[in-house]
């Protein structure tokens, strides 16, 4: 039976509600998950064409529909309107375009080349193949565009797909859905549900979903690893960050300043790839300093009502709270805070949080050792490169990083050196709404990737079938039955291959052709 229960939404900023949405059971879970598959047979039988007229109906809503989207972003995450449209709207119009014009090529099947001439007759490829249906948990921070990606990319590979919202997004979920209804697919090939985060793991994986995407944090990413283990389900995490910025006494330290301040701070600084860990050479530390509190003394922060302010609301009251103990924690042990405030205090009904710079940082303060996911910014002098490398490698998450320097062949060879997933040089937090670009981190910050190339290959299994071109020949030399004749034919097709000995090679070779005869006998 249906459960009689409802989430109520409310918008962070004002603390005001705006909306109630019904828990779904694991029954229907379970049931949404069986209905798509069946909609996936017939889905996977059109072709990418077919299917990317379907995504490109989904695009043209959003982009007729921009305003209101960013409108129920907003009010759902706190985030301001200009945020929800550069981040989310704008991003997820490009991927969808991306997707629908380049998945029929990377997608298509991939003739491979022969190995060796032992083995000249047989003829081999590899097709990419839908999944079947696939699970997405998808997080509050961006609650339109990291799952709307993956369902692009999912759907136009031929998958059927379940979605799960975080549950302080799910008004964001309902225009997803109503953005997938204005693409008119087939019935039941997408389908949103609404379960507690604590049980809809488990619940996916024990439903026989093919595979799991989920973004989210650390701890949740390693329980699902091990209970996705126990069912063989593939999994894709996506599990957080704490990037680092490196400047270089040769960046053009303004550009670098404004680059801070934006990947710092944009949604309050709940991107899981924002700049948290700023590494400043030396010689441009103070003006870098300088310019960087300038900035940051010119933004406005407040509710949105029309696109007038910088900065919005933070989306979650843990997240906040989280984000003033850290602060505490590295005023307590040194840190230099600009503006000088003593402590994170609430004002009002809204989740705002002052963007901070933090001075002075060591290394056993929390912000440099967990993700901060807040508007705090850790500033640390370092004497040379060498040493912000080090300390950028020093993280446990491996998401992003940047570069910021006029050199861009030193740019590219600090970039060889960083243990992330992704690196930007003069840029940051921007390859996630660049679609062609694979997504994922290193060490704890996931496994898998989404986005690009790879992320529609990870919607797909691989298929490879051998195709033996001489149906006629009776058999292959190494079949049955065997005697001394054949052992020496084999390996003296090995020795005139790779023998070092030209002697050798040319006795193998003849070895070789007397056992070949073998393969016309019945």
């Amino acid at each position: 039976m249906p459960s009689k229960k409802t989430t109520t939404s409310i918008n962070p900023a004002t603390g005001k509600i705006i909306g109630k949405t019904p828990e779904n059971t694991i029954e229907e879970l379970a049931q949404a998950i069986s209905l798509a598959r069946i909609a996936q047979h017939e889905w996977a039988k059109l072709s990418f064409h077919e299917r990317a007229q379907h995504l490109f109906a989904i695009r043209d809503y959003i982009v007729e529909n921009a305003d209101k989207i960013s409108d129920v972003i907003s009010k759902n995450s706190g985030k301001t309107k200009m945020d929800a449209l550069s981040t989310e709207v704008l991003s997820v119009s490009l991927a969808i375009t991306y997707y629908a014009k380049n998945a029929k090529n990377i997608l298509k099947r991939k003739r491979l080349n022969g190995g060796s001439i032992l083995t000249i007759n047989k003829r081999s490829y590899v097709d990419r193949v839908p999944l079947g249906v696939v699970g997405i948990i998808s997080p509050w921070n961006y609650p339109f565009s990291i799952p709307f990606h993956e369902i692009a990319m999912a759907l136009i590979a031929g998958n059927g797909v379940v979605l799960k919202v975080a549950s302080q997004s799910l008004e964001v979920g309902k225009m997803i859905k109503e953005c997938i209804e204005a693409g008119k697919l087939p019935k039941d090939i997408f389908r949103l549900v609404n379960l507690p985060g604590k049980i809809v793991g488990d619940a996916f994986l024990n439903s026989g979903i093919n595979k799991l995407f989920f973004t989210g944090s650390v701890p949740v990413g390693k329980y699902l690893m091990e209970k996705a283990a126990k069912h063989l389900v593939p999994l894709s995490l996506e599990l957080g960050g704490n990037d680092a910025m490196i400047v270089c006494s040769d960046s053009n330290v303004h550009r670098a300043a404004s680059g801070a301040i934006w990947a710092g701070l944009s949604n309050s600084g709940q991107s899981c790839a924002g700049v948290e860990r700023i590494y400043v050479e030396s010689e441009v530390y103070e003006e870098f300093l300088s310019i960087l509190k300038m900035k940051m003394s010119e933004l406005k922060q407040g509710v949105d009502i029309d696109s007038n302010v910088d900065i919005g609301s933070m989306t979650t009251e843990q997240q906040w709270k989280k984000v003033r103990d850290l602060f505490k924690d590295a005023v307590k042990k040194g840190a230099k805070a600009y503006p000088e405030i003593k402590k994170i205090e609430k004002k009002g009904k809204g989740l705002f949080c002052p963007p901070i710079i933090l001075e002075n940082i060591s290394d056993d303060m929390m912000v440099v050792n967990e993700e901060i996911f807040g508007p705090l910014l850790a500033v640390k002098k370092v004497d040379n490169i060498k040493e912000a490398i080090a300390s950028a490698n020093a993280s446990t998450l491996g998401l992003t990083a940047s570069v910021w320097t006029k050199n861009r062949r030193k740019a590219h060879e600090i970039a060889s050196q960083l243990e992330v997933g992704s690196v930007m040089i003069n840029d940051h937090l921007m390859s996630h709404g660049l679609a062609e670009t694979p997504w994922g981190g290193w060490k704890e910050s996931g496994i898998g990737r989404t986005h690009g190339y790879i992320g529609l290959e990870e919607m797909t299994q691989p298929r490879c079938v051998v195709d033996d071109i001489l149906p006629f020949v009776q058999k292959n030399m190494w079949w049955h039955p065997h005697n001394k004749k054949v052992y020496e034919g084999l390996k003296g097709g090995l020795e005139f291959l790779y023998s070092k000995r030209m002697k050798k090679r040319l006795q193998g070779g003849i070895k070789l052709g007397q056992v070949f005869f073998r393969t016309f006998q019945k």
